[in-house]
């Protein structure tokens, strides 16, 4: 049976965290575009406790000019990675 990959979701913010900052933006500036009542479900994909969904995973993309792939952290040490 083929394990699953895992998202690292703490790279993943970290990642988030890197490229707002890489791209001259603040937390506000990301509630902005995305029309967020409150900067608190950017803070928690920065954290890794919550993962943007794919329709702001694909806007991420587009803002910060770089893939999905970029920006979502595969956890290195799942199933699926050893066995690779």
């Amino acid at each position: 049976m083929r394990a699953i990959p895992a998202i690292d979701m703490a790279a993943t913010g970290r990642n988030i965290a890197r490229m707002r900052q890489n791209a001259g933006l603040t937390v506000r500036d990301l509630q902005a575009i995305f029309g967020f009542a409150t900067p608190q479900a950017i803070y928690k994909w920065q954290r890794g406790t919550a993962m943007p969904t794919i329709d702001n995973l694909v806007a991420l993309a587009v803002i910060f000019g770089v893939s999905m792939d970029d920006i979502v952290a595969v956890d290195a040490n799942s199933e699926a990675q050893r066995s690779a």
